[in-house]
């Protein structure tokens, strides 16, 4: 597969094949998302991740993007009432069961658990890039480690690319990421190869075993890394 210059986001070049939707792009950035995970978030400010990047208590309404809205009162996020994560918000990822209830942790890709990527708003505009649920792989050129990868969450609009969730950055060669002050990152560049229009049907819930094969298989199409 013969990738080409194609256009830029926040001084990263993306190169794509003409003859697919595929395109590549390399960042020595990298930030964890939390979201999704059962222990995003704390009322207390214990959970994984810094309560204020949830936009709670922050006198506005950005926490309802972030955050469960509690069924009884939706003026305050909701708490897990049982379980191993009894205590804790519930954090919401933009690729979702569209069935699924709000209140069911299910319902949204967990970041502990399935490596995935966050595109910011404003990278969504251009024409092209694919969405929720498209496939990707993923490597971290220093060292070699590779993974697959889902498009799972947004980010803030004018944010760079390489937001990833904490399982992507395990597989990429982290070790214990901290989202509340980026430990644990490994050193880069880091290389991503995505699918557009790649996702499975329903794009979520899925199995991580099939997103995977999906995944590789689009990777053994495109003839592996360019």
């Amino acid at each position: 597969m013969l990738f080409e210059p194609w256009t830029s986001y926040c001084g990263v070049e993306l190169r794509r094949d003409p003859a697919s939707t595929a395109y590549v792009y390399t960042t020595d950035h990298m930030a964890l998302d939390a979201d999704g995970s059962l222990f995003a978030y704390h009322p207390d400010n214990k959970g994984r991740d810094d309560l204020g990047f949830a936009s709670w208590p922050s006198g506005d309404e950005d926490w309802r993007w972030i955050l469960v809205a509690d069924p009884v009162d939706p003026t305050r996020p909701w708490v897990q009432p049982d379980g191993a994560a009894k205590g804790y918000f519930l954090s919401m990822t933009t690729l979702r069961d569209p069935h699924g209830a709000a209140t069911d942790p299910a319902s949204y890709v967990d970041s502990e658990t399935v490596p995935y990527l966050v595109f910011p708003a404003n990278f969504l505009k251009i024409d092209c890039v694919g969405g929720f649920g498209d496939l990707a792989m993923a490597r971290n050129l220093a060292s070699g480690e590779e993974s697959w990868a889902v498009v799972a969450d947004q980010g803030p609009a004018p944010h760079p690319l390489g937001e990833i969730s904490l399982r992507l950055c395990e597989a990429l060669g982290g070790v214990d990421p901290d989202p509340r002050n980026g430990d644990g990152i490994p050193p880069g560049p880091y290389q991503y190869l995505i699918f557009p229009g790649s996702r499975l049907d329903p794009p979520w819930p899925q199995p991580n075993a099939a997103l995977e094969a999906q995944a590789l298989a689009l990777f053994d199409q495109a003839g592996g890394w360019p």
